[in-house]
């Protein structure tokens, strides 16, 4: 059981674990962001190997992509030896409908200034479970677990894991591990019903400050709605360990 099928060196197959919430004849965009983010570190392995880090992931979603084929791209864009730009996309029938450019950066010691002033957040064992899939229908989601606190709509803690590899029999690495879950903020704290209104994101940029560690994925989640059909979604991400970056998203709000 796995994400996605690799077909040839740019080309996959999405699997049934992809179905999206919003329409199971679509993927939920997830597990593409974090293929592209693995597809973005292959090649970096293959071009380097002193291995820069990613630091900033910056997806905009340019429509929806079904359950099927489809490609991906690797371009460097600003290639150098410390700091590089690179940019990913999957095409579907021809067209972009995502892509990914990542800041990836060496790495250097500096334990003796480390810290952040953001709170942790109560671990998963301190969070109760939640049963997603009586909430929000897919494949993806069903292979997903879910521990929530809601503390007001729009509004909540929220740990997720999975045990689905990206891809069978070809490891990724721990930002990849945790970018294929990041999308999920937006749709665990909700402000409306979905059923009464929409608000896919159109987008999704995270700043990592640190590499993330472990299976379980943290959000402490603040979404908001404009009166004129914006939102944001809002999330400090965390692992076990603490806060690790932060993450907005761009949503469509439409009142059904």
């Amino acid at each position: 059981m796995e994400y996605f099928t690799r077909l040839s060196d740019t080309a996959f197959r999405a699997t049934e674990h992809t179905s999206g919430a919003w329409d199971p004849e679509d993927q939920h965009i997830a597990p593409a962001l974090g293929l592209l983010a693995h597809v973005v570190e292959a090649d970096r392995d293959a071009r380097r190997d002193d291995a820069p880090v990613v630091t900033r992931v910056s997806y905009d979603i340019l429509g929806t992509v079904p359950v099927t084929d489809f490609e991906v791209a690797v371009e460097v864009l600003r290639p150098a030896r410390t700091i590089e730009l690179v940019e990913a996309r999957l095409r579907q029938a021809g067209r972009d409908v995502v892509r990914l450019r990542a800041w990836l950066q060496l790495t250097r010691p500096t334990a003796g200034v480390a810290g952040t002033s953001t709170p942790p957040m109560p671990g998963p064992a301190d969070v109760e479970p939640w049963d997603v899939a009586e909430f929000w229908p897919g494949g993806f989601i069903a292979s997903v677990e879910v521990r929530r606190r809601l503390e007001a709509p729009g509004r909540g803690l929220v740990w997720v894991r999975s045990d689905v590899p990206l891809l069978a029999g070809e490891p990724s690495g721990p930002v990849a591990q945790f970018l294929r879950l990041v999308d999920l903020a937006n749709g665990m704290s909700v402000r409306e019903d979905p059923r009464k209104v929409l608000f896919p994101n159109l987008d999704l940029t995270a700043h990592l400050f640190r590499a993330p560690a472990g299976e379980w994925v943290g959000f402490d989640t603040t979404v908001s709605f404009g009166d004129s059909g914006i939102g944001l979604t809002s999330t400090v991400l965390h692992d076990e360990a603490g806060p690790v970056g932060s993450m907005a998203q761009t949503l469509t709000v439409r009142p059904l």
